[in-house]
């Protein structure tokens, strides 16, 4: 599918900024004051700026709080309403921390649960659609949790924990990958379920279209085998194993821990560009790019 940056920049920024509610939530780490503020104001940039990135792919994003309203039958509903609630429930926790240097407990593990369910609500808009086999898994939401709690932990400055989640993360995006890679063809699609004419032998007599359109557009984006191979050494090395390798291995300090979350950020940017790039809609077999 189109990599668009501003869909990009959402799933990235936003889960680092909802695993920092989390993990601020738990009391990790245990601030009050300015202290406290800053990393409340840092959270909320990152949180709130992703999910406005997010609107800009919309067609008219005046008409974004309609979304608000399909929450029983939509993720995407269901992500906004999670979102605004962990906001407003860690707004008066972080409120208590700030002003009256006071932390108020079942508050926070409920703003914790809620930012995990925000993350989890973003993952499950993708890993729903059967449409597109390479996100239709449990690993989907697995890896987005997982990238999300690394990287807020990093944030946190939990620094031995987010190494060892960044090591679950690469895991879980190895697994990713290598499931992706079988997931089209094992979705059983062809030429004869794509046209619905199932149990006959079908074969595209012309092309349905003589030039580009919407849906090959957004739902049928091609990248090179190379450049997969250069972006996925980029989404690992720089993602995972090497801000996992600067925490746990060398002498971490002030110099050394903005440098890993540097490389996490880039790493995941990379990931989250593949994760899109990569993903192939069905409707490419209808229009014989599948």
């Amino acid at each position: 599918m189109h990599p668009a940056p501003s869909i990009i920049a959402f799933t990235t920024f936003s889960g680092l900024g909802f695993g920092l509610l989390f993990w601020l939530g738990l009391g990790q780490p245990s601030v009050t004051g300015t202290t406290a503020f800053a990393f409340f104001t840092l959270a909320y940039l990152m949180a709130v700026g992703g999910l406005l990135a997010s609107t800009l792919h919309l067609g008219n994003p005046a008409r974004a709080w309609r979304a608000f309203s399909q929450w029983k039958t939509s993720w995407l509903s269901r992500e906004g309403c999670a979102a605004v609630a962990t906001l407003l429930v860690m707004a008066l926790y972080g409120a208590g921390l700030v002003f009256w240097d006071m932390r108020i407990v079942w508050l926070g593990y409920l703003g914790a649960a809620l930012s995990l369910g925000t993350v989890f609500a973003t993952a499950m808009i993708y890993a729903q659609l059967k449409t597109v086999p390479r996100w239709n898994t449990a690993l989907t939401p697995a890896h987005f949790l997982a990238y999300a709690l690394a990287g807020g932990a990093l944030l946190s400055s939990k620094l031995m924990i987010a190494g060892a989640l960044l090591i679950i993360a690469a895991a879980l995006q190895i697994a990713v990958w290598i499931r992706g890679d079988r997931a089209f063809a094992a979705s059983g699609s062809t030429t004869a379920t794509a046209t619905g004419l199932k149990g006959q032998a079908i074969r595209s007599f012309e092309r349905p279209h003589t030039g580009s359109n919407y849906l090959l557009r957004e739902m049928v984006y091609v990248v090179g085998r190379k450049h997969v191979r250069v972006l996925r050494v980029i989404a690992l090395g720089l993602g995972t194993a090497l801000p996992a390798l600067i925490l746990l291995a060398l002498p971490v300090g002030h110099l050394l821990a903005p440098v890993a979350l540097l490389l996490h950020i880039i790493g995941v940017l990379a990931a989250r560009w593949l994760f899109f790039a990569q993903a192939r809609h069905v409707v490419a077999i209808y229009y014989g790019e599948g």
